[in-house]
């Protein structure tokens, strides 16, 4: 389950759509119902956050952004623009380091995909789409 509060429009999350789990991006919020309207690639619907869960981080969803990919001194460097994020060789997404210009951030525990969106635009003011 993904909190209310940490949804922004154009995360991409998973839903619970009558049990089947699909990706989907978020359009709207409804601080009223507590609902978050998704566009679930089949059709856009209300969802209570009990039925909207995160996408872990990963290698394919890093491409799926259109990330670069480096092999660099024991380390995998990702790049798009000047954004870059850095994890161990192992691929472990629990250890990870991000920076746009001067801004650094290390994390150690695993982030979303939702969260990484959130995290770009918050240091770079550019939504993280895919193409």
């Amino acid at each position: 389950m993904v909190k209310y509060g940490h949804l922004q429009h154009g995360d991409i999350v998973l839903v619970n759509d009558e049990g089947l789990l699909r990706e989907g991006v978020v359009v709207g919020k409804d601080l009223d119902d507590q609902q978050i309207h998704v566009d679930n690639g089949v059709q856009e619907f209300w969802y209570h956050t009990q039925d909207i869960f995160p996408i872990a981080l990963d290698d394919d969803q890093l491409m799926k952004f259109g990330f670069e990919k480096e092999e660099v001194s024991g380390a995998i460097k990702y790049k798009k623009g000047v954004f870059r994020l850095v994890v161990p060789q192992t691929g472990n997404f629990s250890n990870l380091e991000m920076w746009y210009r001067e801004d650094r951030r290390h994390f150690n525990v695993p982030i979303a995909v939702h969260e990484l969106q959130n995290l770009h635009m918050s240091m770079s003011k550019v939504p993280l789409t895919r193409p």
